[in-house]
């Protein structure tokens, strides 16, 4: 079992930065990890993802260029970086995992995932 905590999350002004942190328990290193987010009244959007060996990423349309995932095999651990935030990245931030397959953008597909943390940009 794999038990996945976000932190990091707050208010931010518009263009401000925040970096995300995904602290995992159990044995992560070979999984594929990810970031989604939702807002209220919407669906769980696909952020970003890595591969289980850092080297690969692949990112929503609408964070490229802004935001940079990564991981440290060592900490067992996700971050998530975010740069010149809009207030239409307000959302709940989700960590997610999966142990066999990486670059999935459906949200149905993982197998673990975290409670979830806020972030809120103001304009």
């Amino acid at each position: 079992q794999v038990h996945l905590v976000e932190s990091g999350g707050g208010l931010v002004q518009a263009g401000g930065s925040l970096r995300l942190s995904c602290a995992a328990s159990g044995r992560t290193f070979t999984y594929a990890m990810a970031w989604f987010r939702q807002a209220p009244g919407k669906e769980r959007d696909f952020v970003a993802t890595i591969k289980w060996s850092g080297d690969s990423t692949d990112y929503a349309d609408s964070v490229k260029g802004r935001f940079t995932i990564s991981r440290d095999n060592a900490k067992n651990t996700v971050y998530l970086q975010m740069n010149s935030l809009k207030p239409e990245d307000t959302a709940v931030y989700y960590c997610a995992a999966d142990r066999t397959r990486w670059g999935l953008r459906d949200s149905r597909e993982y197998d673990f995932w975290g409670q979830g943390t806020q972030v809120t940009v103001s304009s």
